[in-house]
């Protein structure tokens, strides 16, 4: 498995608990339950992401400026999250800020799929695209181990 493979699948995950965040009754354990675990998996991927696929790439001035501009949509990402903490999740305010973080994550997760990935794969060799995937697969299955279901 390479990084892109192994990013893609946490991409996938993301994906996923977004749009069941959306679909959650207002005020439920479930909207809670599934909140909580999209912020953990946000974490450990923006966490990972930025360790074991970034760094490398930031290193190189070839692709230099996309890595960064990834970083810096992780943190508006991150605000997002912590305008939804601040809010009731009854609150009409609150679905309205979900649906924005879904869609800058998937326009992120898009953007790297479809851009970064390809300027990366020019610039890594097999060799350290393998070793970047194992890396950062250590490194999210490790932050997994801390959530709580």
């Amino acid at each position: 498995m390479n990084i892109f493979e192994a990013l893609r699948i946490d991409h996938d995950r993301q994906r996923f608990l977004l749009t069941n965040l959306i679909q959650t009754p207002s005020n439920s354990t479930k909207r809670d339950h599934t909140f909580r675990k999209l912020k953990h998996e946000l974490a450990i991927h923006t966490g990972g992401e930025e360790n074991h696929f970034y760094m490398p790439l930031i290193n190189s001035d070839i692709t230099q400026e996309k890595p960064r501009h990834g970083i810096a949509e992780h943190l508006e990402i991150d605000t997002l999250i912590k305008n939804l903490e601040d809010i009731e999740y009854a609150s009409s305010d609150w679905l309205q800020i979900a649906k924005q973080l879904q869609k800058k994550v998937e326009h992120h997760l898009n953007e790297e799929e479809h851009t970064i990935f390809k300027i990366a794969g020019k610039v890594l060799s097999e060799n350290q695209k393998t070793a970047l995937a194992k890396n950062y697969k250590a490194y999210v299955k490790e932050n997994r181990q801390s959530f709580k279901n």
